[in-house]
């Protein structure tokens, strides 16, 4: 998937006038001049754009939740989070592609799978930072899961150290004692108390 592909809303923006700064496998920096509803003239904004992302919120046959602790180094330290991963091109429809973007990473960083009759649902999506970037992650709920047999196997790059299953009360409490920092992980739980699709919801 392209980066900056946007899902629709509505009263779409033009297409704005942009400059390329810099390119990577994983990002893309642009200088944009942006028109807008209160400035027509246009703005100049620089954006990183990022490809679409799924994090996914995974449940047990007894309820209890997936979290991985992953090294992340920007921040310099390891985080507890729901599994969740880039949304690489494909030539699927989106939602199809989305869907096997979460149950790709869903297996990748916990080792765990969609059981038989189990169904993953879509929660919506989100803009992380959408004050300097059009990221743009996509939330779904599977359960119940269950472990797969190839185990975990994370992509090349990753550095996950840990895996477990956290209770619906005990994840609320990690939450609350702010054990769980991940922006990813904090609006998918949020989604899913909104939803009033996690029975512990605070």
């Amino acid at each position: 998937m392209p980066f900056s592909e946007l899902p629709p809303g509505p009263d779409p923006w033009p297409a704005p006038e942009s400059r390329p700064l810099f390119t990577s496998a994983h990002l893309e920096v642009t200088q944009v001049c942006q028109r807008t509803p209160t400035r027509p003239q246009g703005a100049e904004w620089t954006v990183v754009h990022r490809k679409n992302a799924c994090v996914i919120a995974a449940r047990t046959h007894g309820g209890e939740f997936i979290v991985v602790r992953q090294e992340r180094i920007p921040i310099r330290a390891a985080l507890w989070e729901f599994p969740a991963g880039q949304v690489d091109e494909s030539g699927l429809p989106t939602e199809a592609l989305l869907r096997e973007t979460a149950l790709r990473e869903l297996q990748e960083e916990s080792g765990y799978r969609l059981a038989p009759g189990g169904e993953l649902l879509p929660l919506g999506h989100f803009f992380s930072s959408p004050g300097f970037s059009d990221e743009c992650i996509h939330l779904f709920l599977a359960q119940p899961v269950e472990p797969a047999p190839a185990g975990a196997t994370p992509a090349e790059g990753e550095a996950i150290t840990a895996c477990r299953t956290l209770p619906a009360q005990e994840l609320a409490g990690w939450i609350a004692r702010g054990d769980i920092r991940d922006a990813n992980t904090l609006a998918a739980y949020a989604r899913l108390c909104a939803l009033e699709q996690n029975p512990a919801a605070p």
